[in-house]
């Protein structure tokens, strides 16, 4: 596959950094970003050396959403169609770019988004997917497609309320207003805030490599059980959970842990994949 003019992958060890490389404008989402995004996934669901990815961006800001002027100019034609059959390209369109994002949050790898000044539209659905989120003190939040004319269609609003809410998420999606790193924390969009990007960028790749160290087999449980759970009752999730361990529970890693407990060491998982 060709390089992505968007997109960088930098391998450490067993995580991946998801670069968004667009920084001349602030990592505005052009076609290349929604074209492209699905593959990057695809690449990193491919490497069994990858136990999780962290999407950081780089330059001055995370990203300011959907790059408008550039994405009408290109998509003019299929944006004000007039008939049926232009409105169902439309419909295709949207559903075509909502691939990369819904790939992030499918991804049997855990994933870490690190938020630095901007994270506007575009960019608060992709760390929306994600399964964690960190920020610098600058970074600013804002659900703003109200105030371009348009109904958040990427997963802001089907994700946002198992995370922040349904008020919050009603508050952010109908004013459009930009909210601080802080509140952001208070209201649980994301778990740790830091003093900038370096300090960030170190945080996050630590908590990613926590996560790479324990068995794959039951961090991608974990993320299946509790994206399984969403919209379920308790019992329900209860009882999905029970049928993952009675078919998954006896791996090489669980007999390694049993070892590591009878012989009072600590075990050591994924040594098929593990980089040291």
């Amino acid at each position: 596959m060709n390089p992505s003019p968007f997109f960088e992958i930098e391998k450490r060890k067993n995580v991946a950094i998801l670069w968004l490389n667009r920084p001349e404008k602030r990592n505005a989402m052009n076609w290349p970003f929604w074209r492209d995004l699905p593959d990057m996934v695809d690449r990193i669901n491919a490497d069994p050396q990858i136990h999780c990815f962290v999407i950081a961006a780089k330059g001055k800001s995370f990203s300011t959403g959907l790059d408008l002027e550039e994405f009408f100019q290109e998509f003019k034609p299929v944006v004000q169609g007039e008939l049926a059959d232009g409105r169902e390209k439309l419909y295709q369109l949207i559903l075509t770019m909502q691939k990369g994002i819904n790939a992030v949050y499918n991804s049997k790898k855990p994933s870490i988004a690190l938020v630095q000044k901007h994270c506007i539209g575009g960019g608060l659905d992709l760390v929306s997917a994600c399964d964690i989120r960190y920020a610098s003190e600058d970074a600013v939040f804002s659900l703003r497609e109200s105030k371009v004319a348009i109904v958040a269609d990427m997963g802001s609003l089907q994700r946002l309320p198992h995370l922040i809410g349904n008020a919050h998420t009603r508050e952010l999606a109908l004013t459009g207003k930009d909210i601080s790193a802080e509140e952001a924390f208070q209201m649980g969009l994301v778990t740790k805030v830091t003093k900038d990007f370096d300090s960030l960028l170190q945080v996050g790749l630590k908590t990613a490599e926590e996560i790479a160290e324990n068995p794959t087999i039951v961090i991608r449980g974990v993320k299946q059980v509790l994206n399984h759970g969403i919209g379920k009752t308790i019992e329900e999730g209860l009882d999905y959970v029970a049928v993952w361990n009675a078919s998954m529970l006896d791996s090489k890693d669980f007999r390694s842990a049993i070892g590591g407990f009878m012989e009072r060491k600590r075990p050591v998982y994924n040594l098929e994949t593990r980089v040291d």
